[in-house]
């Protein structure tokens, strides 16, 4: 390298860096500042136009309602995650393990895949009443709706993952005798891992969704309800600053849940896979 040219490699790399560090910085700055533009639009129309907080609370309303009942919002929003991620758990676990098993017989992927399709294109608004007439456990019942969103996901992407198992590198592993769990666990299941992460960071937020759409359906009461049941209890009031104080920590809870699932991702892939490795150019 001359030494006409390395300034030129040193002033692109510092450009690089520099692009980098306003992107991590606009990546918090950004989504925070349309938020804040989004709340100041939201109080000026209810104040221009002297809306009563009955209809439509101001976010200042709101944010007194959440403190105001905080102890009872917080309760209902334990409930409604215990849901969730019990659920998300049991999608885990079930789609990958029905993977697996698609994975090794085709046979056993063409007898039961057609259900899991069935289950994902059913409304659960549908089946939500039938399940809770067979189901003693509101509990249990909460449960298997939240798991028949979240379950599909999980199952598709993995399935799919272990499919795309480079070719040649199967060929390898027959060369060399390797056994079907050998195939899985060294070359499989890495080339699964994407997929699969890619799936949970989907049926994360619909297990949240599938937990609320089912304590509507199943309309929990008492002090074990969830954040569903304080909007219908709420709305039933007219006490409209709850209803969006509840809406604010499922919004703020699924938000969450994507951050974590996000995370998962990039601490898992960040080291070896082209969608997690930073780009140098």
């Amino acid at each position: 390298m001359t030494a006409i040219e390395a300034p030129a490699v040193d002033l692109a790399e510092r450009a690089r860096m520099r692009r980098r560090r306003l992107e991590r910085i606009g990546a918090w700055v950004l989504p925070a500042i349309v938020v804040g533009l989004s709340i100041l639009g939201w109080d000026w129309v209810v104040r221009a136009n002297e809306i009563p907080h009955y209809i439509l609370p101001g976010p200042g309303r709101v944010a007194s309602q959440l403190v105001e009942d905080w102890g009872l919002l917080s309760a209902a929003l334990l409930v409604t995650l215990k849901i969730t991620f019990l659920a998300l758990a049991t999608a885990v676990v079930v789609g990958v393990g029905l993977a697996t098993l698609f994975s090794l017989s085709r046979w056993v992927e063409m007898s039961f895949f057609p259900y899991a399709v069935i289950l994902q294109v059913t409304p659960i608004v549908a089946i939500a009443p039938l399940i809770f007439i067979y189901v003693e456990s509101p509990l249990v019942g909460l449960l298997i709706c939240a798991w028949i969103v979240a379950f599909f996901p999980i199952l598709s992407n993995t399935t799919l993952g272990l499919n795309s198992a480079d070719h040649n590198l199967r060929d390898l592993f027959a060369i060399y005798g390797a056994t079907k769990w050998q195939k899985l666990r060294y070359l499989q299941f890495p080339s699964a891992l994407p997929y699969f992460l890619g799936g949970l960071r989907i049926a994360g937020g619909l297990s949240l969704i599938g937990a609320i759409v089912a304590e509507y359906v199943a309309g929990t009461t008492g002090t074990g309800g969830g954040l569903a049941f304080r909007i219908l209890e709420a709305s039933y009031r007219l006490n409209i600053p709850r209803m969006f104080a509840a809406l604010l920590l499922i919004a703020l809870a699924g938000v969450a849940i994507f951050g974590a699932t996000t995370l998962i991702n990039h601490l898992a892939l960040r080291r070896w896979h082209e969608s997690a490795v930073r780009r140098e150019t």
